[in-house]
């Protein structure tokens, strides 16, 4: 059996060492992905962002308690749940910093729930390269939801919302700004917004700034989409689990929505454009510094560094060459 038949036999370990293997870009790994690839196309894809101190891994972890409680399952198996927590990445070996995810300890043991740590390895946006390709495998190898939590940097988080079908923009009181995600630009990314830690001082004060604020962000998103969904503004607490029900149901009510007016197919096409868009880049990297030769590349780095070229007339340089 090869190890793309044992993923789709429910294989966690096959899937495990997969995902690995395309972290790392073995060839391997790139061909069990294409193989995989056809069959994707069935997850709901969650992404969940926001600024640092917020409570995100914790919101995760109740998040997937609930969504794998007797309350999702009704008459039959609750949802499959995978977590994709792209992490900082360790300085010295490249790794991810927050790896063991300690603080989802609690979920380990339940054969319906797949979490994996990956380093963001310098990768900007709050994801890392190969996270596109994680969530295919996921997806292939049957779970139903994949949650993907982003770095926390705060600050130019917005490539989630081209990697999901729904973005959750999570914010806290007392982060010494009223909206930090607002000031980051990715307010207006947001399916759902919500404010954890909400029993919290402040916190009465954060949901009404976020419900102001987000009036003026609408104007950025699709006009007909704007007008059909309008994105709630939430209460949580992830500590006691209060609102948490309320974000499990606005998160099957967006995908309906998704599905009634077209717009997953619009967020299906834009999945794709990133991926390629990626890859493309890769690859012309890579081939670039092939024909230049990393000597030659060295030099022209030590040259902006020094101040004989600016970045642009170096890369004129490499491209000429």
């Amino acid at each position: 059996m090869t190890i793309t038949e044992r993923i789709l036999a429910g294989d966690r370990l096959a899937l495990a060492r997969i995902l690995t293997l395309i972290e790392n870009q073995s060839p391997e790994g790139l061909e069990a992905l294409s193989a995989l690839y056809p069959h994707t196309g069935k997850a709901h894809i969650i992404g969940i962002t926001g600024p640092p101190g917020t409570g995100k891994s914790t919101l995760v972890n109740r998040l997937v308690q609930l969504l794998r409680s007797p309350r999702e399952a009704g008459t039959g198996e609750p949802p499959m749940v995978a977590v994709v927590a792209v992490d900082p990445s360790s300085p010295f070996s490249g790794g991810a910093i927050l790896g063991d995810r300690i603080r989802m300890r609690d979920l380990a043991g339940d054969p319906g729930i797949f979490i994996r740590s990956m380093a963001s390895r310098g990768a900007l946006g709050g994801l890392a390269r190969a996270t596109g390709a994680f969530t295919q495998v996921l997806d292939a190898a049957g779970f139903d939801l994949i949650l993907i939590e982003t770095v926390g940097a705060g600050q130019a988080e917005v490539d989630i919302a081209s990697a999901a079908h729904t973005t959750i923009v999570i914010d806290a009181p007392g982060l010494g700004d009223d909206v930090q995600a607002n000031k980051a630009g990715i307010l207006e990314i947001a399916d759902v917004l919500v404010v954890n830690k909400s029993d919290l001082p402040g916190a009465e004060r954060t949901l009404r700034t976020l419900e102001m604020a987000l009036h003026l962000a609408q104007f950025s998103r699709d006009q007909d989409e704007a007008e059909s969904w309008q994105t709630p503004v939430l209460a949580v607490s992830a500590l006691t689990g209060d609102g948490i029900p309320t974000l499990v149901d606005q998160i099957r009510a967006h995908r309906e929505h998704l599905l009634e007016s077209g717009q997953w197919v619009v967020r299906e096409r834009g999945r794709a454009r990133m991926h390629l868009r990626q890859e493309l880049l890769s690859v012309l990297w890579a081939d670039l510094l092939e024909r230049v030769g990393e000597e030659r590349f060295q030099d022209l780095v030590l040259d902006v560094v020094e101040r004989r070229l600016s970045p642009q007339q170096a890369l004129e340089q490499m491209l000429g060459d």
